[in-house]
């Protein structure tokens, strides 16, 4: 029976350690905090530089959702209300068209500020050529950490992004230090 259970340690061990591997990939560190992956939602490999996580909300009738994860350290980007207006700006017709609104709350000492808008999006780099996407919605959050804000963009369907709203406020609310 020893030597049965010595022979099987190899499997045994690579399995424990594919666990191990996946499970580390269920989180990820952006700036000075961890976040929890939902689990039905996939990995994309990042597009940018300035994109520090992605993530894909599979949907099974039509184009996901995308979440992108930004940090640019302490004083990057322009700070909360300059990517609020920079956001409702991605929508036709801005803040008012788009219905946009923000909401805050505070998370372990953190300020936490969520952005919705929906409407016709325009997709693309701002300042470069845009993709109108009318029908969807964005539920963006600002994590204002001393070590530069994390940014965290979620756009897609509008029924994909409200399917998945309380998860995503989940994995932010979430976080570890």
């Amino acid at each position: 029976m020893f030597r049965t259970l010595l022979r099987s340690l190899p499997a045994l061990a690579t399995v424990l350690l594919a666990f191990q591997a996946h499970a580390a990939n269920d989180t990820f560190k952006v700036s000075t905090l961890t976040f929890a992956r939902p689990a039905a939602w996939e990995w994309v490999p990042t597009q940018s530089s300035m994109r520090q996580a992605q993530l894909k909300v599979p949907n099974p009738s039509g184009e996901a959702g995308e979440i992108v994860f930004f940090h640019f350290g302490p004083g990057g980007a322009g700070g909360t209300a300059a990517n609020i207006e920079r956001w409702f700006r991605q929508f036709e017709g801005g803040r008012a068209a788009s219905k946009g609104r923000t909401e805050e709350t505070n998370v372990s000492n953190t300020k936490v500020t969520y952005v919705h808008a929906e409407g016709t999006y325009l997709s693309g780099m701002p300042g470069g050529p845009q993709t109108p996407k009318p029908g969807f919605a964005m539920l963006a959050a600002i994590v204002e950490d001393p070590a530069g804000h994390v940014f965290v963009r979620f756009t897609g369907p509008k029924a994909v992004v409200e399917k998945a709203t309380e998860d995503f406020k989940g994995m932010i609310t979430g976080f570890k230090r």
